[in-house]
């Protein structure tokens, strides 16, 4: 049975990376030299992967202590940390040293993680392993997935089935070594994805609740023991990584609003809106999308199918093609009917009213800004349900013909590749003499001073994956409040006004680029640095565009 299970194992693995490498094209193609590269959030994605990997070999205790918004500590708390991100990027870090490579074979994983989990969640309650291999299809290739490319830490959706995996095993038998693995998953989920980690945990708090009254637990002693084990390893193992965000937040009252809420809630628009080969011909008639939601069709029309099915109790028997074992009837699916409704009520933000319950009465709920993100529990709710009719279809002789339409149509429904990529730029000589230079404080210009431009910042974060020395510039959710009084100066070096500044947060090097501003400002500037301020500034590297300068002493 050991080695059955090893096998199949195997197979799902081969098999989703296979089809990963496919539908992902042509991630595995430039894994080495492209990525998101025309948005400044996939620039932050994979700055942030290649840090954590960066620093967990060769200062794990000092991760939080990232590389932007210098002097300021714990700066990788200003948005999400991606410890499971940077953890599983490790080793591809250390062989390559290249940012690239360690964030596309994690992005082409991540794809691999959710078929895995879909099918793994879904064999498990179905004992059904052509149905769970749809499932998995289904699920890891959603329209929400390939809408946010950019952000490495949405595709992790693969940890939430194999939340509710570890929940329902714990269910089946309640055991200390089945609670440990729940709070396990359940924290690596969160370390994931702080919204992954809230979704898994209230959907599992739900169905403690639920099967605790369907199956007559309420008041059994050993039920909510083994259930606050789970808990206490879940809070125990996440409390270090999320202790930075605690001080943050009293540091600083960051927090998100209603307001944000609002403006990152779904509308029906999002429902039907997909980019998706088969779907995005009617994108035109959609007006004013908040989000991108739709399922899939085959999903929307077998996942409602199913739970109709569920509410009036038709059930269909074990097919040819797996197990009598199904535990997929009863109070399990009136979990997912449940679940499903609650988190379509959720998505629609604070207009709908249950998520300004939520935003008031459970703590964690004020970090986060997007409801509309709570979609991804409806998709994977739809993905469960749809296995009923599923595998009501794969009866009788022709199940594997069925199975292998089934199959091929999940994918012709889902299929969005080619996906954008944006080949990297050549890495200017100043960097690489940066990446040689002592340990000192950089600055880079221009130094955009502007709030729809800060973003821009990334930029700099990407490159300074090349020498990781300390930047004064940064880009993340939480902006300090410091950064935001002395923008405007400081985009004006070398001046009288500037150089004061950076006298005072220990400034040592200046990379210029030349390339990114205007002919006037370039000309100003040159004037400067060659002639008003030459003494304090001495020339390291000028590499056509890109100029690399050491502070050397501070007008007086």
């Amino acid at each position: 049975m050991r080695f059955r299970g090893l096998a199949e194992a195997t197979t799902v693995i081969v098999a989703a990376l296979a089809l990963a490498c496919a539908l992902t094209y042509p991630y595995a193609l430039k894994f080495d030299h492209a990525g998101r590269l025309d948005t400044n959030d996939g620039r932050f994605s994979i700055w942030v992967v290649s840090w954590v990997a960066h620093a967990l070999t060769t200062d794990p205790l000092g991760v939080f202590d990232a590389n932007i918004y210098y002097p300021h500590r714990n700066t990788l708390a200003f948005s999400e940390a991606e410890i499971v991100e940077g953890i599983a990027a490790a080793p591809v870090w250390m062989l390559t040293k290249n940012p690239y490579t360690t964030h596309n074979v994690l992005f082409i994983l991540s794809f691999v993680l959710s078929t895995a989990g879909g099918y793994y969640l879904v064999r498990y309650l179905t004992g059904d392993r052509r149905a769970a291999a749809v499932a998995g299809v289904l699920f890891a290739y959603c329209p929400f997935v390939f809408a946010r490319t950019a952000h490495i830490q949405l595709l992790m959706i693969g940890f939430l089935p194999f939340s509710l995996l570890s929940f329902h095993r714990l269910m089946e038998r309640l055991s200390i070594a089945r609670a440990i693995e729940l709070g396990v998953v359940l924290c690596l989920t969160g370390l994931s994805c702080a919204y992954y980690g809230i979704f898994a945990g209230g959907m599992v708090a739900l169905g403690t609740l639920m099967l605790a009254v369907t199956r007559g637990r309420l008041l059994d002693p050993k039920y909510w023991a083994i259930v606050a084990v789970a808990a206490v390893v879940c809070i125990g193992l996440t409390l270090p990584a999320f202790l930075p965000y605690v001080e943050l937040q009293e540091q600083t009252g960051f927090a998100r609003t209603l307001d944000d809420a609002r403006r990152y809630s779904a509308n029906f628009g999002a429902w039907f809106a997909s980019a998706a080969w088969a779907h995005r011909w009617w994108l035109p008639y959609i007006e004013g999308f908040s989000e991108v939601l739709f399922p899939g069709i085959l999903t929307l029309s077998l996942g409602l199918w199913g739970a109709v099915a569920a509410v009036q109790r038709r059930e269909p028997g074990p097919t040819s093609g797996g197990t009598d074992r199904n535990r997929l009837h009863g109070d399990t699916l009136a979990f997912y009917v449940v679940t499903l409704v609650l988190a379509f009520w959720t998505c629609l933000g604070p207009k709908a009213g249950l998520y300004t319950l939520l935003f008031n009465t459970v703590p964690v709920f004020s970090l986060l800004r997007a409801p509309a993100r709570t979609g991804i529990v409806v998709t994977l709710c739809l993905v469960v349900l749809a296995t009923l009719p599923i595998r009501r279809l794969m009866r009788g002789r022709w199940a594997g013909a069925v199975f292998a339409a089934l199959l091929t149509l999940a994918v012709a429904d889902l299929v969005q590749a080619p996906l954008y990529m944006r080949d990297a730029p050549p890495l200017p000589r100043a960097y690489e003499t940066l990446a040689l230079l002592p340990r000192g404080p950089v600055i880079e210009f221009p130094y955009w001073n502007t709030r729809p431009e800060f973003p821009r910042h990334a930029e700099y974060m990407v490159t300074s994956t090349s020498h990781w020395q300390p930047l004064i510039n940064g880009y993340s959710d939480h902006i300090p409040q410091d950064f935001r009084d002395t923008v405007r100066p400081l985009s004006g070096f070398p001046s009288p006004e500037s150089f004061a500044i950076l006298e005072r947060l220990g400034a040592r090097y200046a990379v210029f680029h030349f390339d990114k501003m205007d002919r006037n400002s370039r000309e100003q500037i040159v004037q400067r640095i060659e002639v008003d301020y030459a003494q304090y500034l001495r020339p390291l590297e000028r590499d056509g565009d890109v100029w690399l300068l050491e502070i050397v002493d501070w007008p007086r």
